[in-house]
């Protein structure tokens, strides 16, 4: 869990803005409510961001937001997450193109415990003067009557409103059921009852929600008379103009069996240069001062990539703890140094995802075993079996971490490591691996 003293020397509003974390608009208007810099300045408030827990994981595009939960916390404010068990089983329309699934509630179910446990990670819910608090709109949103809903909330919204706001009007001609369309007014009631449970004035979330958060600025004040804010933050993007946190295999996820904290670290460690200071803005809790020290070793020695690797270090720990980023470092120094022999079969798979990879019988590894020229070959690391033995002979292969000069050599089942795994490496960067099957 994040857990960091308050700061009380500034408003969040001013850490917000040196770390980006405010939209600005094409106009250059940073995008949040009049008023709301003053109330943070001079008030503790409590704030919420929902998330709709389609999946049964979050994934770094959400840790942004929940980043800016932890701001709030860290100035004294009180954060509020919402598992959206209820909103969940409608589905926003925002950044769609077409329909959403609808999930089951027993889906849901199992979708919020992941989501619960990952919040966890990152907000403290036992501080003494501000504790953060998790709750489910499936609670007051599965009690509310159709007819009492259409008379107190519906009513308060126009056709026209509605079609005006972008996460709507993006979908009219693809199309677009009462189900997504009606999800606006349940976005709307939420920020109601969390204002009259909890005194909430605040909801923040990615700037696709602009519309929808302002909406239920609308409803407070037509049904409460008060005024309620919203603050949002930009979409961040890599300075290829791709969209932040999706690589070739899917997005990244914060739960570690969907993406391990090996793979996890390695999708920081590999940032760009030209992106490596706005994410250590964005995605830490590091200070001004240290981070202006990274970019300029950065800008001094990049081939260190020290600012890379503390990103890395940063995120993955806050997001899976200390062993867990010792386990990531550890399976990357024995990757890049050409020594696996402290890996276990698990790491060794996980380290070599995405390097090719073969089985083989286990029979055939036992007794007397295969010749490794032949497995060479069997992998592709050789064209042919002449080639192999020069390669093995000129010292250019390694069973595991173990060179090999002799072109006689068999490889048996006690090579495998824990009899279920073979590493083979050609040179300095080229690896195969060979699962033990049977």
């Amino acid at each position: 869990m994040v857990r960091q003293a308050i700061q009380t020397d500034a408003s969040v509003l001013d850490e917000l803005r040196w770390r980006g974390l405010i939209h600005v608009t094409e106009q250059g208007h940073e995008l949040y409510t009049p008023g709301l810099d003053d109330l943070l300045a001079h008030q503790k408030i409590t704030a919420y961001i929902g998330f709709d827990p389609t999946a049964d994981s979050l994934h770094i595009g959400n840790l942004l937001v929940i980043m800016l939960l932890v701001r709030m916390q860290r100035h004294g404010h009180t954060p509020i997450a919402i598992a959206g068990g209820g909103t969940g089983l409608i589905g926003d329309p925002g950044g769609k193109t077409e329909e959403r699934q609808l999930l089951t509630r027993e889906q849901m179910a199992e979708n919020l415990a992941g989501i619960r446990a990952q919040l966890a990670r990152f907000l403290d819910f036992d501080a003494r003067d501000n504790p953060a608090l998790l709750v489910n709109n499936l609670d007051w949103l599965d009690r509310i009557l159709a007819i009492d809903f259409l008379r107190d909330v519906g009513k308060h919204f126009s056709i026209n409103y509605m079609l005006a706001k972008e996460s709507v009007r993006s979908r009219i001609d693809q199309g677009i059921s009462y189900t997504e369309f009606s999800y606006m007014l349940l976005q709307s009631y939420d920020y109601l009852a969390l204002y009259d449970r909890y005194g909430c004035v605040l909801q923040m979330g990615g700037s696709d929600q602009w519309g929808n958060i302002t909406a239920g600025i609308d409803l407070i004040r037509r049904v409460r008379g008060d005024q309620a804010h919203a603050l949002v933050t930009p979409l961040i993007t890599d300075s290829s103009g791709n969209k932040f946190g999706k690589t070739e295999d899917g997005a990244v996820w914060l739960d570690p069996q969907k993406t391990s904290p090996y793979q996890f670290y390695q999708y920081w460690l590999n940032t760009a240069d030209e992106d490596v200071g706005k994410l250590l803005r964005c995605f830490t809790l590091l200070g001004q001062e240290e981070i202006a020290d990274l970019e300029e070793r950065l800008a001094t020695r990049p081939e260190r990539r020290e600012a890379q690797r503390r990103l890395a270090e940063e995120v993955t720990r806050m997001t899976h703890g200390d062993d867990a980023l010792r386990s990531a470092q550890t399976a990357t120094e024995a990757l890049f140094g050409g020594d696996v022999s402290s890996l276990s079969a698990d790491e060794l798979l996980d380290v070599f995802h995405d390097v090719p990879s073969s089985d083989m019988p286990r029979g055939r590894l036992e007794g007397e075993g295969v010749a490794l020229t032949e497995l060479l070959t069997l992998t592709g690391l050789a064209a042919s079996r002449g080639e192999a033995r020069r390669l093995i002979q000129g010292n250019g292969i390694a069973v595991g971490s173990q060179r090999e000069t002799n072109p006689r050599r068999t490889v048996r089942l006690e090579d495998a490591v824990e009899g279920s795994v073979l590493v083979l490496r050609r040179g300095a960067r080229q690896w195969r691996l060979v699962r033990v099957v049977g």
